[in-house]
């Protein structure tokens, strides 16, 4: 029986299928974090339980709302107290949602085994613990251990300034133990991170300082080496910084995957600034390196910050066969679909664009274009013009539904997509052709927040309660 076996599925297939899973391949709820700072409403964060199920009355609605006790928090990434690297172990369970908050540097930590649909608050780690005990700030990404802990990456030091590294929670208290790293030789940047215990290693990516991209983006700070350009190699044994991977000055290595296959030794890390996917693998020497398999050319345009546009590829996940990848480029537009079957050259399967800076009647002319005819038409829903682009996504563990929200940051919302910030973000679902490639999306869902209680809000990552493609790592 499925209690008997711990949290999470025996193997990546096995989730695809739903076997022994709390909750089958199809979603019915997800979590939503939704960010008040920086959309001039003082009013605290909150995460939110969305109906996903087509069968039911409350569907694309929010059914709960969780409230954070504090303000400013901004809530972002998330991740599982223990998952699929749990597996076997029945005294786990996978009933807290850990969630990092990117600007305050708490981190909640929110009882969703009680009642999924109703989530509570379990206990709060403040600041002061991750700045006396660990001297770092900035938590992002938050990834479940075999071992029943939780590892949570930084972005900095409690000053702002640029420090990668990595916070270590006890998987029952909820206590900070420290520090992961060890050794005094460290990366200057840190963002997001994956690992990969039977290849011993850990890898991580590089934004900025938080002191710099805080407050918006200056491209001057690219020039001045502050933006992040290496994959970062660890031991995952001894916890030690080994290497970085360059992969081009400024390119922004943001969220990294390996493939699901515990054996595989590859996978691909989005660079947002130069529209790069970059395919990492380890070398017969047993080192680390990169590729360029994907590039997403600039636009040449007039009437936006800069005269060349990048994609800004802000997410990335590959389905639980490993065979597809899929990404979102946030100023250009739209969600993209590769056939990974050959891992050194993607294949572009499917495409659709949600929005974005370059849609016909707005500010933006583009002049030059290598891959458009003209420029895409305004993304309408329901009615709805979409404001902002697609930026997080999520995949449904069969990978026949990808989910969308549209907000990156509330401070880079705010500069790039005014707005979006004035009438709040929304979720969005696309139906995935799973056997050929195709994307296509479902015009009977829209989560428009918008439309929430205390007014527009900017809705950021995907969670489902029973585990998904980006939070499970198989050992």
């Amino acid at each position: 029986k499925c209690g008997a076996c711990g949290p999470g599925y025996a193997t990546p297939l096995d989730a695809m299928k739903g076997n022994c899973a709390l909750q089958g391949p199809r979603e019915e709820i997800v979590y939503v974090p939704c960010i008040y700072r920086n959309t001039g409403k003082d009013k605290p964060d909150y995460l939110a339980t969305v109906d996903v199920d087509p069968k039911s009355p409350s569907y694309c609605q929010v059914i709960h709302r969780l409230p954070m006790p504090n303000l400013r928090d901004e809530l972002h990434h998330s991740g599982w107290n223990s998952c699929s690297s749990c597996f076997g172990d029945a005294t786990k369970k996978r009933n807290r949602l850990i969630l990092p908050s990117f600007i305050s540097s708490r981190v909640y930590v929110v009882d969703v085994g009680t009642d999924s649909r109703a989530p509570r608050l379990h206990k709060i780690v403040e600041p002061v613990e991750l700045f006396w005990k660990g001297n770092l700030a900035n938590p992002h990404t938050s990834h479940c251990l075999g071992s029943g802990d939780i590892l949570i990456s930084c972005l900095g030091d409690p000053a702002g300034n640029g420090k990668a590294g990595f916070i270590l929670l006890d998987g029952e208290t909820f206590e900070v133990k420290g520090n992961w790293e060890k050794g005094e030789k460290m990366p200057s940047l840190g963002y997001d991170f994956w690992y990969q215990p039977r290849h011993n290693v850990l890898l991580s990516t590089e934004w900025a300082p938080p002191k710099v991209f805080a407050d918006g983006f200056n491209p001057a700070d690219v020039e001045r080496g502050h933006y992040g350009s290496h994959i970062n190699v660890w031991d995952w044994s001894t916890h030690r910084f080994t290497q970085a991977v360059d992969v081009g000055k400024g390119s922004i290595p943001l969220e990294i995957r390996f493939l699901h296959n515990p054996d595989a030794a590859e996978g691909f890390v989005g660079c947002a600034l130069s529209g790069a996917v970059q395919r990492f693998y380890k070398t017969e020497k047993g080192d680390w390196a990169a590729e360029k398999v994907i590039e997403v050319p600039n636009k040449k345009v007039k009437g936006w910050l800069l005269p060349d546009m990048p994609g800004l590829i802000t997410d990335i996940l590959i389905s639980l066969d490993d065979r597809f990848l899929y990404f979102s480029n946030w100023l250009h537009g739209d969600v993209r679909q590769y056939d990974i079957s050959d891992t050194r050259r993607p294949r572009l399967v499917g495409q659709v664009f949600l929005g974005g800076s370059i849609t016909k009647g707005g500010a933006v002319t583009v002049v030059e274009d290598k891959e458009l005819q003209c420029q895409p038409e305004p993304f309408v829903i329901q009615g709805k013009k979409v404001p902002g682009g697609p930026q997080m996504i999520q995949l449904s563990l069969d990978g026949k539904r990808l989910y969308v929200t549209t907000s990156l940051y509330s401070g880079w919302d705010k500069q790039f997509y005014p707005e979006l910030v004035k009438q709040g973000s929304v979720m969005l679902q696309i139906d995935v052709d799973s056997d050929k490639g195709g994307l296509k999306v479902n015009p009977n869902f829209l989560v428009d927040f918008g439309k929430e209680p205390d007014g527009p809000v900017l809705a950021h990552e995907i969670r489902y309660p029973g585990g998904d493609c980006t939070s499970d790592i198989w050992l």
